[in-house]
């Protein structure tokens, strides 16, 4: 795949598409009374997700036009290059196979004539073997007292997969066994998150692929002074030996830490960061869920990386949805996108989408390094319901900015509770169904005068409508259905970069400011000469914090 990407620009069905949105003149309320199949078209379930679009912006022409898109980009041949362990990732030389720490024992896939499935469940057996000895009490502090924290130190990817993995998934952990993790180099929260905690009881996953991440072995030098203050009375390299395990591939940083190597769970360079959660990344959720639990989640994601590899595109969703956010970025111009889960426990999905697209797709330059020809990438952002509708949903429905929402829920709740009168649920549920459609339909001047509200105060509460929606739900947040979930929007960002062009699996914009903050440490602490390379502008920054830094 090292050829140069087709520009999107220059196909026929681009311009076609611009035609579409120059004359789109956008009414919901009329496509859906003219069209009575418009729902049972645009509606398609891929495993236990049912996807409904039928609130998208778009008709019939329009589909088809960005069907056509796809093939005239190449996007099917791409896709198939990614599955076969071709090197799409251009600029780092690498495979791009997430896919593979989810594909079954018996599968057989050769990358660089050499079979990586064997590989995955060797780790992946490592990791369960592991997680059931702390989950039985076998594993045992320094003092032999059970682990009953866990502490999963990691930054990025090694962070936001499984810290939201973990908390959607409450309903799952193992009692008396609890979770939490570190990712700031800012010390507060290496501080907090302590807090409380017994050192005796706690167990650190330090996860850096090279264990070399500034943050992360921070942090972890952190953890470890914490921890041999806490058991003076031990020999620090037992209780480093037995308080700290890796999932690294880096042997010997592992070892120069102190940690046994043998407690140290790999994963491989065809695994980009925001796609890691599968791997020993996701040690920690484990842990927490069990191994069981954690294959019903690796069955999730396969599931969704076969209705992508699979399907027809006019059925596939996470091309469909993938189409559709072009669409909104490059011919409506929607400059973000809002992902609203109607379930407190995916109150971190919306962060983590913000990695994996926004890191994914950010890009100014497509994968032959020639600059992009298009607008790459949404703004990826959301609350969960109801608390976002007391806080931006304003925005949403009567604001400038057209903002194309991703609405997420769940028929049975992980916490069936009930206030006596009420099922509280399907209370929640009535506001997630009330939202798409008032986005939808909206509410004409005429339906609020005939509310019996006073003439001036008409035009404030006119709902125009055509906000486009997309609704997904499942039967409930299980952990299959999680995976399902994600892979759903890891082939959406796959889908968009193909249109793009663009290299979605490095990340090279995250470095530039990494180097220099290593530039800029001596200055901050009294180096005169560090400080005079430094512009204006950071000179007397550091001024004023030396200033008043007590």
């Amino acid at each position: 795949m090292s050829t140069a990407p087709r520009d999107p620009v220059t196909t026929e069905a681009w311009a076609r598409l611009q035609e579409l949105a120059d004359g789109l003149e956008p009414d919901l309320r009329g496509w859906f009374a003219a069209d009575p199949d418009r729902v049972a078209r645009l509606t398609h379930d891929a495993g236990d997700l049912h996807v409904d679009l039928s609130k998208s912006l778009v008709h019939g022409d329009v589909l088809d036009a960005l069907l056509d898109l796809a093939g005239e980009v190449g996007l099917t041949e791409r896709r198939d290059a990614m599955f076969a362990g071709e090197h799409i990732n251009s600029s780092e030389d690498r495979a791009v196979l997430h896919t593979a720490l989810r594909l079954p024992a018996r599968a057989h896939l050769e990358v660089d004539d050499h079979d990586v499935v064997p590989d995955v469940h060797e780790v992946l057996g490592r990791v369960y073997a592991f997680a059931e000895k702390v989950r039985d009490g076998s594993w045992t502090g320094v003092t032999g007292e059970r682990i009953k924290t866990v502490v999963n130190i990691g930054i990025g990817g090694s962070d936001l997969g499984p810290v939201m993995a973990y908390e959607a998934l409450a309903a799952y952990r193992q009692d008396g066994l609890e979770c939490r993790f570190i990712s700031n180099i800012d010390p507060a929260d290496a501080a907090t998150t302590l807090a409380g905690l017994d050192p005796a009881s706690t167990l650190f996953i330090v996860s850096s692929k090279t264990f070399g991440t500034l943050e992360t072995l921070t942090n972890a030098r952190l953890c470890k002074a914490w921890l041999l203050d806490g058991l003076a009375d031990a020999d620090p390299k037992d209780a480093v030996a037995k308080h700290f395990v890796a999932v690294s591939t880096a042997l010997d940083k592992v070892a120069d830490f102190g940690i046994d190597p043998d407690n140290a769970f790999g994963f491989w360079d065809w695994v980009g960061g925001r796609y890691s959660v599968d791997s020993a990344i996701g040690t920690s959720l484990v842990v927490a869920i069990g191994p069981d639990r954690f294959a019903e989640f690796l069955r999730g994601f396969h599931t969704m990386d076969e209705h992508f590899r699979t399907t027809a595109l006019h059925q596939n969703v996470p091309v469909l949805m993938g189409l559709l956010n072009v669409w909104y970025t490059n011919f409506l111009d929607a400059q973000t996108h809002a992902v609203l889960p109607y379930s407190q426990l995916l109150h971190r999905f919306p962060a983590y989408l913000q990695q994996l697209t926004m890191e994914s797709n950010g890009k100014g330059v497509r994968w032959d390094g020639s600059p992009v020809t298009t607008d790459t990438g949404e703004v990826f952002w959301g609350e969960p319901g109801t608390n976002g509708q007391h806080a931006f949903y304003q925005l949403i429905h009567q604001g400038t900015r057209l903002i194309p929402a991703d609405f997420i829920a769940f028929a049975n709740p992980a916490y069936p509770l009930e206030d006596g009168q009420t099922d509280v649920h399907e209370l929640f549920l009535a506001n997630f169904l009330a939202q798409t459609r008032a986005l939808a339909f909206g509410k004409t001047a005429d339906e609020v005068r005939a509310e019996g509200t006073a003439e001036e105060i008409v035009p404030a509460r006119v709902f125009t409508g055509n906000r486009p929606t997309t609704s997904i739900m499942a039967p409930e947040l299980s952990p299959s259905v999680l995976g399902q979930l994600v892979a759903l929007y890891e082939h959406i960002t796959f889908t968009q970069g193909a249109v793009w062009g663009v290299d979605s699996f490095d990340q090279w914009g995250v470095e530039l400011g990494k180097q220099l903050a290593q530039q800029v440490g001596p200055a901050i602490a009294g180096d005169a000469d560090a400080l005079a390379e430094q512009d204006p502008s950071t000179q007397a920054l550091i001024g004023y914090y030396r200033e008043h830094r007590r």
